[in-house]
C-alpha cells in the first residue's frame, strides 16, 4: 500500500453530525524520518467522547482541527520504523485517528501491547483498555461502592456501564440500570447481572423518577452517570444521604443545540450528596493494576462484555452513529482494515 485512507472533519456538527461535516480522503504515505514510525491500525474505537472533540469549545482535549482526522484510539502493527523501540510487525496502541495508517512522531502516546494473551486485539479498546479502565476506576476510586449499597447505571447495556454494572455486583452491590428498548434491558438482567432495569423509552421526566423509585425503594447510594438530562435528574431526585454521582458521560446531550443540564442539582445539598466528573486521562500509571483486575474476573466467569465490530473505513459515519442512535450492541469498534 502506498496511500492512506482518512475520515476527516471538514465541518463543526451543528446539532447531530451529518454526512457532509466529514470526507473519505485519499493522500500518499509520508516518508518517514528518524524518531518516526508508521502504524497500520487495523481497529479504531469509536467513542461519544469524540462528539465533543469536534466542537470548537473549551475542553480537555483540543478540538479537531478541521482538515484532519478524526481523533481516536487504535490499535494495530507497525508498518515501517525509523524509531529504534518500535519494530516492523509489532502490535501497538495508542491515541491515533479514524485512519489506515498513522504516523507516530518519537514519544508519540502509543504502547506495545502483547495480543498473544487477550481472544482478539480489539479487546485492548474495550474491557482490557480505556473503557474497561474508565468503569473500573470511575466506580471504584470516585463511586466508593459499599457491600449492600445501590448503584444506578444510566447508559447501563452500553460498553462502559455493562461493566460499571457486574463490577458493583462483584462488591455487594444492588445494581439498577437504565437503557433504551426491552431488548436492551433483557441483556441488562440476563447477560450483565442486573438487578433491575429502567426502559427509559416513552417516559418523561416524572415517569422517569417513578420508576426509580420504583426499581430502588431504599434509595440511590452511587450513580454511574452516561447520559444526562431527565435521566440524571430522575437519579438525583432518588438520592441517599452522602450520596456519590460519577459524571462520565452525558450523551443524550452532546448534539442539542440549546443547553440541557441538570435541575435537581438542589438534592445535592439536601442529601450532602457529592457529584464529580471522571476522566480516565488521569489513571493510565494504574492501567496494569485495572487491567489485572478485570482479566481476572474476566477469566472467572464475572464479567460479560459485548463489542459490536464494524468493517471498511467506508463506513466510519454509519458505525459512529449507531452511538447515538443507540444501535450498538457492545463496544462500537471500526475494523479498517479487514482485508490486511
Amino acid at each position: 500500500m502506498t496511500t492512506n485512507r482518512k475520515f476527516t472533519l471538514v465541518k463543526r456538527p451543528d446539532g447531530e453530525p451529518k454526512p457532509d461535516d466529514f470526507n473519505l480522503i485519499e493522500e500518499a504515505l509520508p516518508e518517514l524520518t528518524d524518531g518516526q514510525f508508521l502504524v497500520r491500525n487495523h481497529y479504531i474505537s469509536l467513542d461519544p467522547a469524540q462528539r465533543g472533540w469536534m466542537d470548537d469549545r473549551p475542553s480537555y482535549m483540543p478540538p479537531i482541527p478541521l482538515g484532519d482526522a478524526v481523533r481516536a484510539s487504535a490499535i494495530g502493527r507497525v508498518h515501517s520504523s525509523k524509531n529504534p523501540n518500535f519494530s516492523e510487525g509489532q502490535w501497538v496502541m495508542g491515541l491515533a485517528a479514524v485512519e489506515e495508517y498513522s504516523l507516530v512522531e518519537e514519544g508519540g502516546f502509543t504502547q506495545p501491547v502483547d495480543v498473544s494473551v487477550v481472544p482478539s486485539p480489539t479487546n485492548f479498546l474495550s474491557a482490557l483498555g480505556a473503557v474497561g479502565m474508565t468503569a473500573y476506576f470511575g466506580l471504584l476510586e470516585d463511586g466508593n461502592p459499599q457491600e449492600g449499597e445501590t448503584v444506578l447505571v444510566s447508559g447501563a447495556a452500553g460498553a462502559v456501564g455493562s461493566l460499571v454494572g457486574q463490577v458493583a455486583k462483584i462488591k455487594g452491590c444492588r445494581t439498577v440500570g437504565i437503557a433504551g428498548g426491552a431488548d436492551k434491558c433483557a441483556r441488562l438482567i440476563g447477560d450483565y447481572g442486573y438487578d433491575a432495569a429502567i426502559d427509559y423509552r416513552g417516559k418523561d421526566a416524572a415517569a422517569l423518577d417513578a420508576a426509580v423509585r420504583e426499581a430502588a425503594p431504599d434509595g440511590v447510594d452511587v450513580i454511574f452517570e452516561n447520559v444526562g438530562g431527565d435521566i440524571l435528574d430522575a437519579g438525583l431526585n432518588n438520592l441517599n444521604e452522602k450520596a456519590r454521582i460519577i459524571i462520565c458521560g452525558l450523551i443524550s446531550e452532546y448534539n442539542s443545540k440549546e443547553p440541557v443540564g441538570a435541575r435537581n442539582v438542589w438534592q445535592l445539598i439536601v442529601k450532602q450528596a457529592t457529584m464529580k466528573g471522571f476522566l480516565v486521562r488521569d489513571y493510565p500509571p494504574r492501567f496494569a493494576e485495572g487491567a489485572a483486575a478485570m482479566g481476572g474476573w474476566i477469566s472467572e466467569g464475572k464479567i460479560k462484555f459485548d463489542e459490536d465490530i464494524d468493517q471498511g473505513i467506508e463506513n466510519a459515519y454509519d458505525a459512529f452513529m449507531k452511538l447515538f442512535s443507540g444501535g450498538n450492541q457492545g463496544k462500537m469498534i471500526l475494523d479498517v482494515s479487514p482485508d490486511a
